[in-house]
């Protein structure tokens, strides 16, 4: 049976979605990581002064950027050891939108994100009729539920990738899931 394509999806493509990749990839899944925002955004020294960067930006300048600004903060709220972590997973984040690749489940972590990337792929013209099973387990955005997710997300992939055949065995994944770990996760299927 051939191995299925995730992709790990959130707003900015940082903490949750680079979390949850890191963890899959050494666990030798196939894996990519997006945000579906329109920047990626991280914290400033207030909160109404984020952090903005374009997609594509490397993690590395941006890292280069803040260590600038005023590393000590940065080092304090863990911000210069996120950027180091994507560094050594990608050189930069991607936007879902704008993606070629195609995958098999995408798995957001908020519920805004999810719909944002439903809204996305029902806009796209389906030409494979490819399917794209979406699922959404929200996930705080901070370091810790980020770490405590992604083992969970880990989890998730593993049932999902172990199915004959995960379209008809769904319902029955989501309830082993949910009993094991207390999530119900949300899902939909699109398609390419």
């Amino acid at each position: 049976m051939a191995r299925l394509r995730f992709a790990m999806v959130c707003a900015s493509n940082n903490n949750r979605s680079m979390e949850a990749h890191a963890l899959l990839e050494q666990n030798k899944f196939e894996v990519g990581s997006f945000g579906v925002g329109g920047h990626v955004k991280l914290p400033g020294p207030t909160a109404k002064a984020p952090n903005v960067y374009n997609f594509g930006t490397p993690y590395q300048t941006m890292l280069q950027d803040l260590e600038r600004q005023n590393r000590e903060l940065y080092t304090r709220n863990g911000i210069l050891n996120m950027l180091r972590r994507n560094m050594g997973i990608k050189p930069a984040p991607e936007k879902w939108q704008t993606s070629k690749e195609v995958y098999d489940v995408a798995m957001t972590f908020q519920e805004r994100v999810m719909e944002h990337l439903v809204e996305d792929m029902n806009g796209r013209e389906q030409t494979s009729m490819k399917r794209l099973l979406v699922v959404n387990m929200d996930v705080k955005d901070n370091h810790e539920e980020a770490a405590n997710a992604a083992p969970q997300a880990l989890l998730l992939c593993q049932m999902i990738e172990a199915a004959e055949d995960w379209e008809d065995e769904i319902d029955e994944i989501m309830d082993n899931f949910e009993a094991q770990t207390g999530r119900r996760p949300l899902y939909t299927i699109c398609f390419y």
